[in-house]
């Protein structure tokens, strides 16, 4: 059989088949992924981006791939409270926790003062600086609270 490899011009389509393909071969103990996208803006009121927060909740686990705040309004909470507000959404899904990735020069101080801790690192990543990966377990009380109060509007 003859393979070939070569770099993918349609990005989106690959990436879908790939993830289709990882999903199609979870082993069954592990049960559905129930993947749900987690996007929040932070808009003017004339409607300009000024930070948002996206990622997604799968397997009780909220995952961060980024959060932005506009450097006129850093320091001032927005960040703070987009976070926050992502957590409180996971939570009313079910989720036990949140992980997510930022480097030296980014917000690590940021997240561990709101309670995520170091549980990975990367040096050189990129060379001369180091990526780190964060978690944070959300207090179970609250998320047994948030998850029946769910149930039962339903």
């Amino acid at each position: 059989m003859d393979l070939i490899i070569d770099e993918q011009t349609d990005a989106d389509s690959l990436s879908a088949a790939v993830r289709k393909g990882i999903r199609e071969n979870d082993p069954p103990d592990v049960g559905g992924r129930d993947w749900q996208p987690l996007n929040l803006s932070l808009r003017s009121g004339d409607g300009t981006l000024l930070g948002g927060i996206y990622g997604a909740t799968m397997w009780r686990w909220l995952m961060i791939d980024g959060l932005w705040i506009s450097p006129s309004l850093r320091g001032q909470g927005f960040g703070r409270k987009i976070l926050l507000t992502a957590e409180s959404t996971a939570i009313a899904r079910g989720c036990l926790g949140s992980w997510l990735g930022t480097f030296d020069f980014q917000a690590r101080d940021f997240y561990q003062h709101l309670g995520y801790e170091v549980f990975a690192e990367l040096p050189g990543f990129p060379p001369g600086h180091t990526h780190f990966h964060l978690r944070k377990h959300f207090d179970p009380a609250r998320v047994n609270s948030r998850t029946a109060a769910g149930q039962a509007s339903e």
